[in-house]
């Protein structure tokens, strides 16, 4: 994770992700850019993932000053993908 930011700031979550494809590639792009975030998995050995089917793949959370910024990055590659299927 990247530490670029003000220690004391607080992080809140920005949005869920679909997949761990999408997590992957926003960790990706986040990084390149030096943005700081958590990204965290709903997976449960316990339930064997049935919350993931339930609520989404995870969700990505980060500093307050930087939710807008990763909101537009997500939705920009949800649009980009929009209609693609990734296994083809």
């Amino acid at each position: 994770m990247a530490q670029n930011h003000r220690r004391d700031e607080k992080f809140d979550k920005v949005m869920v992700l679909d997949s761990d494809i999408e997590a992957h590639l926003v960790m990706s792009i986040l990084d390149e850019q030096n943005i700081p975030y958590r990204v965290r998995s709903f997976h449960d050995t316990a339930y064997d993932g049935l919350f993931q089917v339930q609520k989404g793949w995870g969700e990505v959370s980060a500093p307050v000053s930087r939710k807008d910024q990763i909101r537009e990055i997500v939705e920009d590659l949800r649009s980009k993908n929009m209609g693609e299927d990734v296994f083809d």
